[in-house]
């Protein structure tokens, strides 16, 4: 299809658009403008197993010379993302999540691209959560039990993938002595963590103490909930790993 303004744009299960893939390639060659949305990304889509899964989606927009890749966590996140992606002349990709997930920015909230959005911060913070879609949640389900604990963190939302602004992510990293945890509903290959830690080690900032929350193996089909403990991306997991980021 095409919006008012002409520019090329798609919504549809991020599945199918891998097969897509040269066309995408090829328009960026081109420097062609288009806008991909996929939906049902990760285990957290479910019941509809792995077939529907796109779990490398990142992996493979990212490799796209020039691209936008953008991943919101709610519904007003989502929607100023996509403004953006409007109004940006290249290949942008906007990752949606099938799950209902909880409002937790307003309607004055900005979302600079490159940019994140810091959810959780404290002069005793003692590592560095960064996550996106559906893994901020757990991230701050994570944020939440730890300091009933006495354990601050410090939360990441990582909305834009990429481009990366390494240098204000450093700052945050640093400020809780290089201790971070990455946490995504992808595989590990071509994923937020390897961006995140790309970009950290171009700033000169490579951390200290580190643990990497993603998908392995194939999955299979289950509750949504069950599947984000199942592969190691849930509240739980994430506490135990910014728990060994402080051993």
């Amino acid at each position: 299809d095409r919006d008012v303004t002409g520019v090329q744009t798609c919504a549809l299960p991020i599945c199918f658009l891998s097969r897509a893939f040269d066309q995408v390639r090829m328009a960026a060659i081109s420097r062609s403008t288009i806008n991909l949305c996929g939906s049902h990304c990760g285990v957290s889509i479910g019941e509809d197993g792995p077939s529907q899964m796109a779990l490398e989606d990142l992996a493979m927009f990212r490799a796209v010379e020039g691209s936008v890749v953008l991943y919101p966590s709610d519904a007003i996140s989502a929607e100023r993302l996509t403004e953006h992606a409007a109004r940006t002349d290249a290949i942008c990709y906007l990752r949606t999540s099938r799950p209902k997930t909880p409002i937790i920015y307003t309607n004055d909230d900005k979302f600079p691209v490159p940019g994140f959005k810091v959810l959780r911060k404290s002069d005793q913070d003692r590592a560095t959560v960064i996550g996106a879609g559906v893994t901020l949640h757990e991230a701050l389900k994570a944020a939440d039990q730890l300091k009933s604990e006495g354990i601050a963190v410090r939360v990441i939302d990582l909305y834009c993938v990429k481009p990366l602004d390494g240098k204000a992510l450093a700052a945050e990293t640093k400020a809780t002595r290089g201790a971070l945890v990455t946490v995504e509903d992808h595989f590990s290959e071509g994923g937020i963590g390897e961006a995140v830690l790309g970009a950290l080690m171009e700033a000169g900032a490579a951390p200290t103490r580190l643990k990497r929350l993603d998908i392995h193996g194939i999955p299979h089909s289950g509750k949504p909930d069950e599947l984000l403990d199942a592969f190691g991306i849930s509240a739980r997991h994430i506490v135990d790993a910014v728990k060994a980021v402080n051993s």
